[in-house]
């Protein structure tokens, strides 16, 4: 296991981001292409929109569910052995899916087996990136990220081709062996110790925080100190470092809530572009060619706006800039009911793609903002499986409303909505935070100081708030008497 004081931004990191790029690839960029097999699932079961559309939630839905499961395999067993088992899984189940003979079969095998193999490798993989990067995270999660475009953009007409030319059977056979590579992507993952996993609660205190006097106390504990809280004032302990105590910042409870509806308003476009295409006269191919232009141009949008985020100028302002693009995929939503032919959908395949390439770039960095480096893997795992409610119910939701009106305008309206939703949501909350960090730095700066240290034994406490004046002065007077005896 390689040891760094800090993130190396480069060596075998390249290496990480073409192991995590390839996992993209055999991940997300499949899923997509779930959807080029909708028509043919419907004609060959003869089942209506709405059951139909449960392959591709469930599918979506048991990947980003269990997406912890892959977080908890990478923390406590191996990075490599998560990924490793969750390709021959992700296999099995496209093979066995080839074999189906009711869509029942199709769910058990397409939906659940193949997306518990898929949630193995894609958050963990992920979450190596942002170990092996600091400096140049978002330019290496573009990269990385940019193999859901890529994936996208040659495997839409392969799998068109395939199914003309084996039937979907065949493909899905396919597809089977290609996914088999996740395993040679996870022997790749090679584990790297940082300073800050490393890191334990009584070290962070005696660095930081306890005097010299204190230091060969707080060596002999096992827990660290709590940071209390002083009349009106939270109460937190330092000595939990839990892996999931960051469930707790209301930083990371707005991101959460806004992904909820952001992840509702991006799953049903990726199954229903094509029938939608085909529905308004477009060709087999020609509706195909539109996945391949969303996932082309959404490779564009990974790294440029990774890219733009790495600079000093956007580089406090990424949550800005994701919750953009997710407006933006919205507005996009909105304006697809009234475009009924090809030359009308390919700008619509270049804007969507473009800025779904960009937020989906933006979410490990900006979980990482919120979170921190030895949080972002139980992080990124939470962030996920908030996607699965969502993407599980949301395209069965779409193809109900298409089968009770008879047109997909009501599902793309849904679906813009919810994400205009999501970005004013984060944009709203980080407005507020603004506005009140802006009120309370005048009183900060009169206190002279936020954090009051002081010791009890060998027992620290740490008040980081604002206090009003009658309490800065019981304070200073309560020190100052301590002192004297």
């Amino acid at each position: 296991q390689a040891r760094h004081p800090s993130p190396p931004d480069g060596g075998w990191g390249w290496m990480i981001v073409a192991g995590c790029f390839l996992v993209t690839i055999c991940t997300r960029a499949v899923t997509r292409c779930i959807s080029i097999f909708f028509v043919e699932f419907q004609t060959y079961f003869g089942q209506d929109y709405a059951r139909t559309a449960w392959i591709h939630s469930i599918v979506d839905c048991a990947t980003m569910l269990c997406a912890p499961l892959g977080s908890l395999i990478s923390n406590h067993v191996s990075c490599q052995v998560g990924i490793m088992l969750g390709g021959l899984l992700a296999s099995t189940g496209l093979i066995l899916s080839s074999f189906a003979t009711s869509l029942e079969h199709l769910y058990l095998s397409l939906g659940v087996l193949t997306g518990l193999g898929f949630a193995l490798c894609y958050s963990p993989a992920i979450a190596m990136v942002g170990k092996y990067f600091n400096k140049r995270k978002a330019l290496a999660y573009g990269i990385a990220m940019s193999g859901s475009g890529i994936g996208t953009f040659i495997l839409a007409p392969v799998v068109q081709l395939l199914i003309e030319q084996f039937s979907w059977r065949g493909a899905l056979l396919i597809l089977g062996g290609f996914v088999l590579n996740l395993c040679v992507c996870g022997a790749l993952m090679r584990p790297i110790a940082l300073k800050e996993d490393r890191k334990t609660a009584p070290e962070f205190l005696e660095q930081d925080y306890v005097p010299k006097a204190q230091k060969q106390d707080l060596k002999q504990m096992s827990i660290c100190s709590p940071l209390i809280k002083v009349w009106s004032h939270e109460c937190l302990c330092y000595c939990s470092w839990k892996e999931y105590d960051f469930l707790l910042m209301p930083g990371f409870m707005v991101l959460a809530v806004s992904v909820l509806f952001m992840a509702y308003g991006c799953s049903p476009l990726f199954v229903y572009l094509v029938p939608y295409a085909l529905s308004v006269g477009v060709s087999h191919h020609q509706a195909a060619f539109l996945m391949s232009i969303l996932g082309v141009i959404d490779i564009i949008g990974n790294i440029t706006f990774g890219w733009l985020t790495d600079r000093r100028c956007l580089k406090k302002h990424r949550h800005f800039c994701y919750l953009f693009a997710v407006g933006m995929d919205g507005l996009c939503c909105l304006f697809l009911p009234v475009l009924q032919n090809f030359p009308l959908l390919v700008p619509f395949s270049f804007t969507f793609g473009y800025f779904d390439g960009a937020y989906v770039t933006l979410i490990p960095v900006v979980t990482a903002d919120v979170v921190g480096t030895s949080s972002l893997s139980s992080a990124l795992g939470v962030v996920y499986f908030l996607h699965a409610i969502p993407y599980l119910v949301s395209p069965p939701v779409a193809g109900w409303l298409v089968d009770t009106t008879g047109s997909y305008t009501a599902s793309f309206f849904l679906c813009g909505f919810s994400m205009i939703l999501s970005s004013t949501l984060l944009c709203f909350a980080r407005l507020a935070k603004k506005i009140k960090r802006t009120h309370l730095r005048p009183l900060t700066n009169d206190m002279g100081t936020k954090r009051h240290i002081w010791t009890n034994g060998a027992i620290a406490y740490s008040v980081t708030a604002e206090l009003d004046q009658k309490d800065v002065e019981f304070l200073a007077v309560d020190t100052n008497s301590y002192s004297n005896r």
